[in-house]
């Protein structure tokens, strides 16, 4: 199982055991970490699963779409390796990735 390494909003860093083909958004509900709230679900209808991704590890992902774009733009404090955790599907590729959580959610 691929291990991702998230960093929550109080500066703790979690490492959980993700299962290949769930979402980021998903393995980290399902492991308590702190700031994702996920308000749709896994929609891509809100921001509130807004995460930071480790600039090393942005290549690895794939591009984000349109309708993820637009939904950053509400996001609090959006970057250049900004994304939905709800749109980042867990692959073996990503052992190790690492990612944090914003102060908030926008």
């Amino acid at each position: 199982m691929p291990k991702i390494v998230f960093t929550e909003p109080d500066g703790r860093r979690r490492e959980i055991d993700a299962p290949a083909g769930i979402t980021l958004m998903e393995a980290a509900r399902q492991n308590g970490v702190q700031g994702i709230l996920a308000q749709c679900g896994g929609a891509c209808a809100c921001a509130t699963c807004h995460v930071y991704i480790d600039p090393a590890w942005l290549a690895q992902l794939e591009s984000r779409e349109d309708m993820e774009e637009g939904m950053l733009e509400s996001a609090w404090e959006p970057r250049a390796n900004s994304r939905l955790s709800c749109q980042i599907h867990v692959t073996a590729a990503l052992d190790g990735l690492q990612v944090t959580v914003p102060q908030r959610q926008g």
